[in-house]
């Protein structure tokens, strides 16, 4: 039987072309010119495929692509004007199989049709044999599962499988989007292809656009001989980004030129290398956030994420529990050539079903593998599955200690607002408000005064040079009496300067900023502490800085940068 196919697009010198092309590949076709003929071709005849302009004279292709996907399967795709892809991104949402960039470049446009051909091919096999096609068997022996959450994800993989389009797998680490990228790929017409996965995190930054365009001889250091990139090798099959999130920003825009323009240029190449690949990609984080964050290009994620399919956890589907472990353990016992697959007690597998799987089907198989090793025999019971006991009395007293545990964080809370009310009242003048600083700041400051060291809760008056003199001459009972009266000469002398500090920041704070500058204040401020120290300490400089808390040498530099004297006579 003839393949037919329709034709639509304003430009009679393009459709000809179409046509002769067509008909060399022993396709007969029709061609309309506007979007009101083509809808009368469309319901007079029937047509295998369709090939359409987005761009029309009396309408939108995005339309007939709409009609014609909600009425029939058949496959159709798009022709697009340079510059146009959000037009053609969304003719892929809509339901187009594929999309073609003018200028029409003929050998784009055959592989097109042959996509298209093998695409009605299977349609004919899966008709032939309703009951259980081969498709429908290759899905239900590779992604196990017949929850009900399962049905339409595999109704849709059955449909993304048939489309050129793009498509993001978003979903938790462990949900298999590997696997549901290997069957999007095994149930396509690139099946004959390669099926190239990538981990984008896994390739060092500098040599990612080696990796993915591949390079010439002698391009730079170490390139020996030519490398074909993934690009290249994934040519005529499907390319598995994992992990798209973690691209660097560099090389977005690159792989965003590759995907619109399908063309890669190897390093150190002078001409870029047309390449018919399919995209699909893959990660666990939130790509829309990382979009708002600045941390993926906008652009590249409209280009990726054409068609999104979210995969569910495992705790989605805990019915399907009992026939993946039986599906694991019979691939252990394959995989670890054992006489027979392991099988788990009926109290082993109620409690998997309980069990809250943050790895999800990868953290089963971990599992499974664990107790296929500790178990003695081909039976699997719950301790060796290395899984806590749960009891109900202790899943209450969890829940009332969750509960108190969440009450008691909240008056915290209760108390930061009142505290907050209490404030708002207190400060309710500006008057009010100001005494409130003052008397704040000369808290600090009287701290500050008696307890110079961060660390220490009293202050220690070390003794002075001339105590330590007198101690050691017996006879001279006068000098002591002196030095006792030149420490309390000092003392009360410090105690004077540090009120009139105080007095100085209640005025200050009264309203008053300082005359000549903050620098200037602190400065002021830190030299008045480190005579302080001083005057408690004999002028002993290490002791000084002991209670400061700071170095000597530290405090030698402050004194020379305050200007204050290294000899207490001065």
């Amino acid at each position: 039987m003839t393949t037919t196919a329709l034709v639509v697009d304003d430009e009679v010198d393009l459709c000809r072309l179409m046509q002769i092309t067509l008909t060399k590949m022993g396709i007969r076709s029709d061609v309309a010119y506007t979007l009101s003929q083509a809808r009368t071709f469309w319901q007079d005849n029937d047509y295998d495929f369709c090939l359409t302009d987005l761009k029309l004279p009396d309408g939108s292709g995005l339309e007939l692509v709409k009609e014609i996907s909600n009425s029939s399967n058949i496959p159709i795709a798009v022709i697009t004007a340079h510059g146009s892809m959000d037009l053609a991104i969304e003719a892929l949402k809509l339901g187009a199989f594929d999309f073609v960039n003018k200028p029409l470049e003929l050998p784009r446009l055959r592989q097109l049709v042959e996509n298209a051909l093998k695409v009605i091919h299977q349609d004919n096999e899966v008709q032939a044999a309703p009951e259980c096609s081969p498709e429908q068997k290759m899905l239900d022996s590779r992604l196990i599962g017949n929850s009900a959450v399962m049905h339409p994800l595999k109704n849709t993989i059955l449909k993304l499988a048939r489309s050129q389009a793009p498509v993001f797998l978003s979903g938790a680490s462990g949900t298999g989007k590997e696997v549901v990228a290997r069957l999007i790929h095994d149930l396509s017409p690139r099946r004959d292809g390669s099926f190239v996965p990538v981990n984008c995190g896994a390739i060092p930054s500098e040599l990612m656009e080696s990796e993915f365009f591949g390079h010439k001889k002698g391009s730079f250091t170490g390139a020996v001989a030519d490398k074909q990139g993934l690009f290249q090798q994934a040519n005529g099959g499907t390319l598995f980004l994992d992990e798209v999130a973690d691209l660097p920003l560099a090389m977005q825009v690159k792989l965003l030129r590759a995907i619109q323009e399908k063309t890669v240029r190897a390093i150190g190449d002078t001409k870029e290398v047309p390449v018919d690949i399919r995209i699909l990609s893959a990660t666990h984080k939130d790509l829309s956030q990382l979009v708002q964050d600045g941390a993926f290009r906008q652009d590249l994620y409209y280009r990726i994420n054409v068609i999104e399919l979210k995969l569910p956890t495992l705790n989605a589907r805990r019915d399907d529990i009992p026939v993946l472990a039986d599906h694991f353990l019979a691939m252990i016992a394959d995989d670890w050539q054992l006489e027979s697959p392991p099988s788990l007690t009926m109290e082993a597998c109620e409690r998997l079903q309980r069990h809250d799987f943050a790895g999800n089907v990868r953290e089963l198989r971990n599992l499974l593998e664990r107790a296929v090793t500790l178990a003695d025999t081909s039976y699997i019971d719950v301790s060796h599955l290395g899984l806590p006991d749960i009891e109900p009395e202790l899943v209450n007293t969890q829940e009332q200690n969750h509960s108190s545990a969440v009450d008691s964080s909240e008056l915290p809370a209760r108390d930061v607002e009142n505290q907050i009310d209490v404030q708002s009242t207190a400060q309710s003048t500006k008057d009010g408000e100001q005494v409130i600083q003052s008397s704040s700041m000369v808290t600090q400051v009287e701290q500050r005064a008696t307890n110079l060291h961060p660390y220490r809760t009293n202050t220690n008056h070390y003794p002075s040079m001339v105590q330590h003199s007198s101690a050691s001459n017996d006879n001279s009972s006068t000098n002591v009496a002196n030095t006792y009266d030149e420490e309390s000469l000092l003392a009360s002398t410090a105690q004077q300067e540090t009120s009139k500090d105080i007095s100085d920041l209640q005025e200050l704070f009264d309203g008053q900023l300082p005359p000549q500058g903050l620098e200037h204040y602190l400065q002021e401020q830190e030299k008045q502490l480190i005579i302080t120290a001083l005057r408690q300490t004999g002028w002993n400089k290490t002791q000084a800085a002991e209670l400061l808390g700071t170095t000597f040498r530290s405090l030698r530099y402050r004194m020379k940068k305050l200007e204050i004297s290294e000899d207490a006579s001065d």
